[in-house]
């Protein structure tokens, strides 16, 4: 049934971001950028767990829609530091607001106390039961947000 449910939230998810020109990698990864503003661009590989010639491309698209942008290091100029554009932050902030639409549409069956309960089981067993993260957890936005 989760299998289920998943496919029909993620195939809903990816209609509604095509339109605004995102991918659900984008998604993650101008979420990661919003949360940590100014990561290097090697920090960035290890959050999204990828490998960085992979990253390297996904960098190239997100700035070729001025989403993105990257910039040399002023410490170290050997590295990249990788930033949101406010562009970036606007279609985020847009495909946030998509996605909360999506969900709605998916999940509104459900009274507003079964969805609570849903939330409540899929974020998963109380926090000491859960692995130790390595990095910065990124979290899906609120339905508030």
């Amino acid at each position: 049934m989760l299998d289920h449910l998943a496919r029909r939230i993620r195939l809903r998810a990816e209609a509604v971001l095509a339109p605004l020109g995102l991918r659900p990698r984008h998604l993650i990864a101008l979420t990661v950028l919003r949360a940590g503003s100014g990561i290097s661009q090697q920090a960035l590989a290890g959050t999204l767990a990828m490998d960085a010639t992979n990253v390297v491309g996904l960098l190239n698209e997100l700035e070729t829609d001025g989403l993105a942008e990257r910039r040399r290091s002023p410490q170290d100029r050997r590295r990249h530091v990788v930033e949101l554009t406010p562009l970036g932050a606007d279609r985020l902030k847009n495909a946030e607001h998509a996605l909360a639409t999506a969900e709605n549409e998916v999940l509104g069956a459900l009274t507003p106390a079964d969805r609570e309960q849903l939330y409540h089981l899929l974020r998963g067993p109380p926090a000491a039961h859960q692995p130790k993260s390595a990095g910065p957890s990124i979290h899906a936005p609120t339905r508030a947000e």
